[in-house]
């Protein structure tokens, strides 16, 4: 996949290379808000940028009036914009997590050993990707930076 990111990314430079400042920006931050939505859609269908599911949850106890807490999706909050965020200049277009959300999301991207809660058990966490371009994603940045280049 990074190959066919670097191939975009060297189709692309050349072409924006010649945009002003101000449409290089537009176009970079375009690219990051759809890129961000889409990421947060994917989430919220809880797939992997190859299009597997997301290990699930594993099961909760009881609480103490014997019911099965009800099972929450993963990752609810982290696909908000509010966590999910975007940073786009001339020059750049990144979207990311930043501060604790971003170290919860490393843990899980990468599927790493961590601490359960502060000064908990050590857990051995699932790999769930929750950064990631698709296929579709790919095609769709293509074709986003043809319309804003043919629009000129």
């Amino acid at each position: 996949m990074a190959d066919n990111l670097q191939a975009l990314e060297e189709w692309v430079q050349p072409l924006i290379a010649n945009l002003s400042t101000a449409r290089r920006r537009k176009l970079l931050r375009t690219l990051a808000v759809g890129i961000r939505q889409r990421q947060a859609k994917r989430i919220a269908a809880q797939k992997n940028p190859d299009g597997s599911a997301y290990a699930p949850r594993k099961p909760r106890k009881a609480d103490k009036k014997g019911r099965i807490k009800r099972r929450a999706a993963l990752f609810k909050e982290m696909r908000k914009a509010k966590h999910l965020r975007i940073r786009a200049s001339a020059n750049l277009a990144s979207v990311g997590y930043t501060g604790r959300t971003a170290r919860i999301a490393r843990i899980h991207q990468e599927g790493q050993l961590a601490e359960v809660g502060k000064g908990g058990p050590l857990h051995q966490y699932d790999r769930r990707e929750l950064l990631g371009f698709t296929p579709d994603d790919r095609d769709w940045i293509a074709q986003t930076v043809h319309d804003h280049l043919g629009s000129q």
